[in-house]
Parts: structure tokens; C-alpha cells; sequence
């Protein structure tokens, strides 16, 4: 074994131990069932609204209802709730600095053939005023969502003007089943 290699497996050692922990972390439990309680929920009314009106309707639910929806689990929770892409459709689900590493790598290990309904990310990281938990879960790409959110040539023209109107400087188009859309991002301070 080459001296470099020797010095290289304790500290692969020393981080799956710390994996190991962290996943057991009462934090990162509660942090699970935060960041998977919005999504299913927010599928459903998407789903009424289309079945009433189309996917014009669940543009506009989606863009009144997931706001509403997130802020009611970070006030239930004690964690802010929100979702990010890295091709964000609102301007304010662009993602931080973390995020966005997050997200990246999530993009490459779905390349990579990892599933991408069980990616997440999370980490303890220093604030300049104390420790923050930091909890993120893949949103895969579900048929439901091309309607709104596939190949831009795929979209009815309906779709297209009220994503226009709604949302002037959009980027979340061009998706196929399976891809990451985006992520379920929670954070706490500790």
C-alpha cells in the first residue's frame, strides 16, 4: 500500500463515520419529514387544479399556493421552507451558494444513475453567529409536470402566455421525466 494511500483511508474512515452520525441526528429526522410534507401536498391541488381548469390553472395555484404552503410548514415546523433550481422559474427560488453545490451534485449523481427521487443533502454549516442545519431533497421531474415544465415546443400555447405573464424571466422549461427540477431546501439555526 503506497504511503499516500495509508494517509488517505483514515480520513475516508473518519467521514463515513460522520455520515454514519449524522444520519442517525434527531435533527436530520425531523428535517426529512419537514422538507417531504409540502411536496405531496402542493401535487394534489396542482392535480384539482388541472382536472378544473387545465395546467393554466395550476400555474396560477402553483404560483399562489406553494408560496402559502411552505410558509405555513416553516411557521408549523420552525424550519424556513422553501424550494430552489438551479433553472428557477420565480426569482426567489434561486439558490444560495450551498444550494447550489447541492443541487449540482445532485444533477451528477442522477447523471451517474443514482435515483433521483432519494437524493438529499444536508449538513451542519457555520453562520457567523452560531451553527445552522441544512436539510435538501431532490424534486424529480414527474409526468404531471411537463404540462408546464417540458420542451419548451411541447407547451401549449395557453401554458406559454400564462408563463409569460406570470413569469416574465422564467428558466424552468426544458425538462424531461426523471431530471432534477429543482429541490426542497429547509434550514434551521442550532
Amino acid at each position: 500500500m503506497s504511503a499516500s494511500l495509508k494517509l488517505f483511508l483514515p480520513c475516508i474512515t473518519l467521514v463515513a463515520a460522520l455520515n454514519a452520525i449524522a444520519q442517525d441526528a434527531p435533527w436530520l429526522t425531523d428535517a426529512r419529514k419537514v422538507a417531504t410534507s409540502v411536496p405531496p401536498r402542493l401535487l394534489q391541488v396542482l392535480n384539482e387544479e388541472i382536472a378544473k381548469g387545465g395546467p393554466e390553472s395550476a400555474i396560477v395555484a402553483c404560483s399562489e399556493k406553494a408560496p402559502q404552503m411552505a410558509k405555513a410548514a416553516s411557521e408549523q415546523s420552525g424550519w424556513m421552507v422553501r424550494r430552489v433550481s438551479l433553472r428557477n422559474r420565480n426569482p426567489k427560488a434561486a439558490p444560495d451558494a450551498w444550494e447550489r453545490a447541492a443541487l449540482e451534485e445532485f444533477d451528477r449523481r442522477a447523471a451517474a444513475g443514482e435515483n433521483p427521487a432519494t437524493l438529499e443533502a444536508f449538513a451542519i454549516v457555520e453562520k457567523g453567529d452560531g451553527k445552522e442545519a441544512r436539510y435538501m431533497k431532490a424534486l424529480p421531474v414527474q409526468q404531471v409536470c411537463l404540462a408546464c415544465h417540458g420542451p419548451a415546443d411541447k407547451l401549449t400555447p395557453e401554458v406559454s402566455a400564462k408563463l409569460r405573464a406570470l413569469y416574465p424571466e422564467d428558466k424552468g422549461v426544458g425538462y424531461n421525466i426523471g431530471q432534477i427540477r429543482g429541490a426542497m431546501t429547509i434550514r434551521k439555526a442550532m
